[in-house]
């Protein structure tokens, strides 16, 4: 089972984390023998009065996949209504040639309406509008073009020059019947979040998309099963942004604890974990990585 770490990105009480900080958790995990890296796209949270954000999903990627030269470079989830789906293809294939096929092209339709609101993104059909972009992304990275008369995205004798590595990973974050049925037509892995230990929900959502996989045809054990699973350092611990979806059951942040969910993990099935840290600091990464030292032991 790979396991992959998701890298400091949020303004937490005003203060955002600085670049050397992300750089630093970058090749720290690289070091330190995990997978992947991953990086979050939101544009704000808002709470009230009180708003939050993280950097820019894209531009973070960018800069570590030049930082670093092992792990894999993972976006948990980029919301495709965010970007336009053609152009998102097009950058895709560039950063995954800049990181010499590293990247995993992680998609969603997004759910968090005042970032949508505050920056012009229109709220409704969400997942219609996501499988317009999955249709057109997906035809220009496997065929290097794209036909597609939409009802909210269209292209006309689109391509990609030069071409897209074809077996460059999608992944697709899904829970709903419709999403699950997009992720077993088009995506090569499938993730869910968030999570502490194994669950009956976690094992529930599989079932449900072994029942996409059948619906479309497909053998489910082609669809890699990723996981978010977050951990919880108590005494240092920030309250999650508001509606981040963050699990109720973390995982508590001791190398033990993190090696024995990691062995739950491996028996029940992933085939690979995305863990949040709660902080995400570099101290809090070192016990990580701890505990990562003795699952592989």
């Amino acid at each position: 089972m790979r396991v992959g770490v998701g890298l400091p990105m949020e303004d937490v009480g005003g203060t955002a984390y600085p670049y050397r900080i992300i750089r630093e958790m970058a090749l720290s995990s690289e070091a330190a023998g995990f997978d992947s890296i991953w990086v979050y796209d939101h544009l704000l949270f808002r709470d009230g009065g009180e708003t939050t954000g993280l950097h820019e999903a894209w531009t973070i990627l960018t800069a570590v996949a030049e930082a670093t030269t092992r792990v894999q470079l993972g976006t948990n989830v980029l919301c495709t209504e965010f970007r336009n789906p053609a152009l998102l293809a097009k950058m895709a294939a560039t950063l995954d040639h800049v990181s010499d096929g590293r990247l995993i092209l992680g998609l969603g339709c997004g759910w968090n309406d005042p970032e949508y609101d505050a920056f012009g993104y229109p709220t409704d059909h969400k997942v219609g509008r996501f499988e317009d972009s999955i249709m057109i992304i997906h035809s220009l990275i496997r065929d290097g073009r794209a036909d597609h008369e939409g009802r909210f995205h269209s292209v006309t004798d689109a391509a990609l020059v030069p071409p897209a590595r074809p077996d460059l990973r999608i992944l697709v974050a899904a829970k709903r019947p419709r999403m699950m049925d997009l992720t077993a037509r088009y995506a090569d892995a499938w993730n869910t979040a968030w999570y502490g230990l194994p669950s009956e929900r976690l094992t529930a959502s599989r079932e449900d998309l072994r029942a996409a996989c059948a619906r479309e045809g497909r053998d489910p054990a082609s669809v890699e099963i990723t996981v978010g699973v977050e951990v919880r350092f108590p005494d240092v611990a920030t309250s999650p942004p508001a509606g981040s979806g963050l699990s109720p059951g973390p995982v508590n942040g001791e190398p033990d604890e993190i090696a024995a969910a990691f062995r739950a993990y491996e028996a029940w099935g992933a085939d690979q974990l995305i863990i949040a840290l709660d902080p995400a600091t570099p101290a809090t990464l070192e016990i990580l990585a701890e505990g990562y030292g003795r699952y592989r032991a």
